[in-house]
């Protein structure tokens, strides 16, 4: 088949939507597809390049001034840079500029269109710490009715399409995970080397935390609950975002500068032996629609605490593989994270009962089932 793959959120920007369109375009060009990626540029210029066995349409792009990292392109001949590629199917996984022209090129080419869903209305301006009921609807209101406008839509968890069939979404749609390599995400030795390199020390359980240092993953609260702690263990906090500062900043007000280590930005090739050296996964965001790091976790073996918001209920079962706790309450974190750090029988039950249950989401079994609705949405092309 040829696809088409369309994002407003690449490379080098760092996150879940850049690695999710990252990995499903690389891996269907892997499995035998002609693969096209429709991106920003990091710069004002745009280029066509080839990338891992994609072709890659870099659009020029400017910088999108309230959320660090992200840039806004412009796709100004969606109808030609469409009809040149001539895809099968054209899959959207953002509903702004780019997602925008592409599906109205689309249209006019008759190419059926997937939309999935990312996005919370936390994730536009994170920079708002508390939200009102207009915002979400005027939020709700622009994302339903761009995915009313596409042939399927699909959002990663069962809570993520229900919050859009809840506010008015009626085209056919599905669940589909985002998926996890689990030969790359796996059970393994721990590497000393590693665990030097990033100063962290052998004699103390490490519980990890890895993502973005923006508002709505709500990293203060767990800093909060690495102060509640009183068993000697160490954290680790991995990423980087717009309030790394201000976070190093709060763990030296609590005292945390010998307990809590800012390991930064860590490279992909680091992160699957980053997790092999964690005892615990800890989250304290409260946007997740489905939670790519808590998967990485789970799929290595780690029992997780996790506040009990959005989807995160749908990868970690209270008192089966972590615990689940309240939103915002650094107590309640820090008591499951005292439970799992004082007992090694119960954090191997729980480690066991994480990589069983991540298995459903291999990542080969997702790039199949797209497959599948590629090819069925293909099929009735003709139709559109």
């Amino acid at each position: 088949m040829r696809i088409m793959v369309v994002t407003d959120q690449y490379e080098p920007m760092v996150g879940g939507v850049p690695a999710v369109t990252r990995d499903l375009a690389r891996g269907l060009a892997g499995r035998g597809h002609a693969v096209a990626l429709v991106v920003p540029s990091p710069s004002r210029s745009g280029k066509t390049a080839a990338d891992n066995g994609l072709s890659v349409y870099y659009q020029g792009s400017l910088r999108w001034p309230w959320y660090e990292g992200m840039r806004l392109a412009s796709l100004r001949h969606a109808r030609q840079v469409i009809a040149s590629f001539a895809p099968d199917v054209l899959h959207i996984h953002s509903p702004v500029t780019l997602g925008l022209a592409a599906r109205r090129g689309a249209r006019h080419q008759h190419v059926p269109v997937v939309y999935t869903n990312h996005y919370l209305p936390a994730n536009v301006q994170p920079a708002l710490t508390s939200r009102s009921d207009a915002l979400d609807a005027l939020f709700y209101r622009y994302v339903v009715r761009f995915s009313n406008k596409c042939t399927h839509v699909t959002a990663p968890t069962a809570t993520a399409l229900r919050l859009l069939r809840e506010q008015g979404l009626t085209v056919p749609s599905r669940v589909m995970s985002n998926g996890v390599d689990l030969r790359t995400y796996s059970p393994g030795p721990p590497d000393p080397e590693l665990r030097q390199r990033y100063g962290l020390r052998p004699d103390r359980p490490l519980i990890l935390s890895v993502g973005r240092l923006s508002p709505e993953k709500r990293t203060e609260v767990l800093l909060e609950a690495a102060a509640r702690v009183s068993q000697d263990a160490q954290f680790a906090i991995a990423g980087s975002g717009p309030q790394a500062d201000w976070l190093r900043a709060r763990a030296d007000r609590l005292g945390l500068s010998g307990k809590v280590r800012f390991l930064g930005f860590v490279p992909g090739a680091d992160l699957p032996g980053l997790y092999r050296l964690a005892d615990v996964f800890a989250i304290a965001s409260e946007a997740e629609l489905q939670s790519l790091t808590t998967m990485e976790a789970m799929a290595t073996g780690l029992p997780v605490v996790a506040v009990d918001a959005c989807a995160l209920g749908e990868l970690v079962r209270h008192g089966h593989n972590g615990f689940l706790t309240r939103p915002g309450r650094a107590d309640d974190i820090a008591a499951g994270l005292g439970r799992l750090i004082a007992d090694k029988g119960l954090r191997a039950r729980m480690s066991a009962a994480s990589h069983d249950d991540i298995s459903s989401h291999e990542r080969h079994r997702w790039l199949a089932e797209w497959e599948d609705l590629y090819s069925s949405l293909s099929a009735r092309s003709g139709e559109l």
